[in-house]
């Protein structure tokens, strides 16, 4: 049996939510929160009582002992973290919204995740694990993070492990649209799960039809394809199945960033636990649906019985 049942990696940012509504300029209270799409997702399936890994790179710094003191509170493997002496760790301030999409402003470039390269990948450690999940903002933020990407899914592909990739498109972090689609569909294809958002699928493939989109990745050889639909639900296919599901009903949205990472969350650990893709794919609904009620990016996720009474009440009263 492996030690770790997920091991993912990517950047981390202490992030910094606004006290107060109004441009970020004229706040002047901030509470302090972490942030990453990776450390969402680890941090997610800890909660629903996974094994999840996760590696990178921080500072020397506050900011770099705030993440791991983070992760370990939340039962997160940091053991193949590495500390950087030169690089400082990365952060981000977010506008405080009753509902909606925040404004968020980075400070990131030359940050210790930048840094990662692939002399710094430990197979020892991703040995331990059964699935790697990859983001494309590791592609994005360095060559050399992006040759650690390589590197990993060439690894857990040899260990014939699965793999998840969530495109997380950050056309701001790329050089071109044309890099951004080549790169992110280079690993895309090689995924056993693929999981985009329908504008991340249209601009990858050019398709705007769900179906098409999938059928793009499909017949490339990705075993599923997951295509979240924002409130119309999900929409998923594999060579055996496809179907709709809508969403669940949000009684307020307040915050979306971490939506996805959640919706992952549940896609994942319900195809670990051998769920039906069915059923994984409304855990992911339902977790995104948690996401998007609470100001932080992960801070909504669900414990596994948390999850459970969210997926009865769906059952009893319909989504």
């Amino acid at each position: 049996m492996k030690e770790l049942d997920v091991v993912t990696f990517g950047e981390a940012m202490a992030m910094f939510i606004a006290a107060e509504k109004g441009p970020l300029h004229e706040v002047k209270q901030f509470n302090r929160e972490l942030a990453g799409a990776e450390t969402n997702v680890a941090i997610g399936l800890a909660k629903l009582g996974l094994r999840a890994g996760w590696a990178s790179k921080v500072g020397r710094d506050a900011f770099g002992d705030f993440i791991i003191q983070r992760l370990k509170s939340e039962s997160v493997d940091i053991s193949c973290v590495l500390p950087d002496e030169d690089h400082p760790t990365g952060f981000q301030i977010k506008s405080r919204v009753d509902e909606g999409n925040p404004e968020v402003q980075y400070f990131r470039k030359g940050s210790a995740a930048s840094f990662l390269e692939k002399s710094d990948f430990c197979e020892k450690y991703f040995s331990k694990a059964r699935h790697l999940h990859l983001t494309g903002i590791p592609l994005a933020i360095s060559l050399s993070a992006r040759e650690f990407s390589h590197e990993a899914l060439s690894f857990m592909k040899k260990e014939k492990n699965t793999i998840s990739f969530d495109p997380n498109l950050r056309p701001s972090l790329w050089n071109s649209k044309q890099e951004m689609i080549e790169e992110i569909n280079t690993i895309a294809v090689q995924a056993d799960y693929f999981l985009p958002g329908i504008e991340e699928g249209e601009i990858l493939t050019g398709f705007q039809d769900p179906g098409d989109i999938a059928s793009f990745y499909l017949e490339k050889g990705v075993k599923l394809v997951v295509i979240k639909l924002g409130e119309n639900g999900a929409y998923y296919e594999s060579l055996k199945e496809k179907g709709t599901i809508p969403s669940f009903k949000a009684d307020k949205v307040i915050d979306t960033v971490g939506a996805g990472d959640g919706f992952a969350v549940g896609v994942i650990s319900g195809l670990l636990e051998n769920l039906s893709v069915y059923e994984s794919v409304l855990r992911g609904n339902a977790i995104g649906s948690l996401a998007v009620q609470s100001p932080g990016d992960n801070d909504g996720y669900p414990t596994k019985n948390e999850l459970k009474d969210v997926l009865n009440k769906s059952l009893i009263g319909g989504r």
